[in-house]
């Protein structure tokens, strides 16, 4: 039993679990009602015009900037974790992350413009980066391995990043289109606020899960590698700024280029992990078994995280914002997705557990998340046709479509990360899985250029068709990509 997994274990102060959770829970709920506060709103910012208080970018661009941006913070949780692994910990990677944040989301609350959106996203994207990862680690570490409680205190964290979901576009929605669209950025800014607060109150209740890391830098070489590091992003973006200075690379060439880097880094990954000596054969055969699994998840994120970009776009301009005569932001629609998932992640949950064993294989559960999230996009198809605005209920029905592809991919494809990674690549393979959201992201971010109001039928159409190909296919190679895996279900 280690030190840094036994120490809450017999604290029963939330509900029944350490009094940490406690701590964690409202953390990320106030973590993750900054994000989605945020996200609900920057598109709409962005594009609108100057008479309506936004900044007037092009509508395409706009989406795309929103798009690069997932795939960034993504990408920054693989620097993130090794961070908090060699040199802070998790704990400390969890404050400063959240300090970052909320310097971020100030920057975006102050009416400078574009100047702002730009700092703001950077230090939103190197907060999330270390917050996001970690978190977790601190949760994992108040239980034992053994501990009962461990999989219900996951849930229970799982509950609060939903809930903060599902309030803060309610919140700075509201604000933002309503009144300002700094207001709405204010609010973001003081939930992760709160989140520190509670953090910093509650930290003795850690203990000293993740307090340290767990495979620290030798102190004499410290100084070296964290010089390298600093050095190195330094010039990169020392690089890019002068090139866009000099005007050899603008804004959408930025953006090109992250889309190729987050591609290129999982490939890199796979490269890596299949020709290194440390892997051994059976190990190497799971690893190109998930590769079929990484491009699945790939296209879901692809399709799903267009939820803050083009949904967002098409709620704004094609959906009816009222019901039963109450009318409201076209915002308030991405709280559907927190809600849905708290309604039928138990009735998942409880057909696992009925089908025990029957249950279909992680290839198959892949293929049925691409059909689903195929589907969702149809049925946009479907509701695009035609002139006018259409209820809302046509993304009420999407979003339950699309979230029952979530819970059979997200969940699962954690578990199946851990199975199947190489012992020696234990860590970076669950990066490797965030990676496959900022490989769609980054995707996304070139594909979501192509979306209009005059051509939605035909966007929704072509991507829903692809993602229910993919699905298909990849349902159709389950006992091949099986006898790869090597006896990991």
């Amino acid at each position: 039993m280690s030190a840094t997994s036994a120490v809450s274990t017999p604290q029963r102060g939330f509900f029944g679990h350490p009094r940490g959770l406690s701590t964690l829970f409202f953390t990320e709920l106030w973590e993750r009602f900054s994000y989605y506060g945020m996200k609900a709103i920057l598109a709409y910012y962005l594009y609108r015009t100057a008479a309506e208080g936004g900044l007037g970018l092009d509508k395409s661009f706009a989406l795309s900037l929103v798009a690069i941006y997932g795939a960034s913070v993504y990408m920054s949780g693989v620097a993130g974790g090794w961070l908090a692994d060699r040199v802070l910990g998790g704990q400390r990677a969890v404050f400063y992350g959240g300090v970052l944040i909320m310097f971020g989301h100030i920057a975006l609350a102050l009416p400078i413009g574009v100047t702002g959106v730009y700092t703001g996203l950077i230090l939103i994207v190197l907060g999330t980066g270390l917050l996001k990862p970690n978190i977790s680690t601190v949760v994992g570490g108040l239980y034992d391995q053994q501990d009962p409680r461990r999989d219900s205190g996951f849930t229970i964290f799982y509950m609060g990043i939903n809930l903060g979901g599902f309030l803060a576009p309610l919140v700075c929605g509201f604000l933002g289109e309503t009144y300002d669209w700094h207001l709405g950025f204010g609010a973001a800014a003081v939930g992760m606020a709160l989140g520190l607060v509670v953090y910093r109150l509650g930290r003795r209740g850690l203990g000293d899960s993740a307090a340290t890391p767990p495979f620290p830098l030798p102190a004499e070489e410290r100084g070296r590698v964290l010089g390298r590091v600093v050095a190195v992003t330094v010039g990169v973006v020392g690089v890019v700024a002068a090139l866009v200075v000099l005007g050899v690379l603008g804004a959408e060439g930025v953006i090109n280029l992250i889309s190729l880097l987050s591609v290129l880094l999982p490939v890199g990954y796979f490269a890596v992990m299949i020709r290194s000596p440390r892997t051994t054969p059976v190990e190497r055969s799971r690893v190109i078994a998930y590769i079929p699994l990484f491009i699945a998840a790939a296209m879901f994120w692809l399709l799903f995280e267009q939820s803050a970009t083009v949904i967002a776009a098409f709620a704004d301009t094609r959906v009816e914002t009222s019901f039963l005569g109450l009318a409201f932001p076209p915002s308030f629609i991405q709280s559907i997705n927190p809600v849905m998932i708290i309604a039928v992640a138990p009735l998942f949950a409880l057909l696992w557990v009925r089908l025990a064993k029957r249950q279909p294989s992680t290839p198959r559960k892949f293929g049925y998340a691409l059909l689903l999230v195929g589907l969702s996009f149809l049925l946009l198809m479907v509701a695009s046709q035609g002139e006018g605005r259409v209820s809302f209920l046509w993304l009420v029905l999407m979003y339950l479509v699309m979230t029952c592809g979530e819970l059979l991919l997200s969940p699962v494809g954690l578990s199946v990360t851990t199975k199947l990674a190489p012992r020696a690549f234990a860590s970076q393979t669950m990066g490797l899985w965030f990676l496959a959201t900022a490989a769609g992201s980054g995707v996304g971010a070139i594909v979501v250029r192509f979306y209009s109001d005059e051509n939605a039928v035909a966007y929704f159409g072509v991507l829903g068709t692809v993602a229910i190909v993919l699905g298909v296919a990849l349902v159709a190679s389950t006992k091949a990509i099986h006898r790869l895996m090597r006896g990991v279900d």
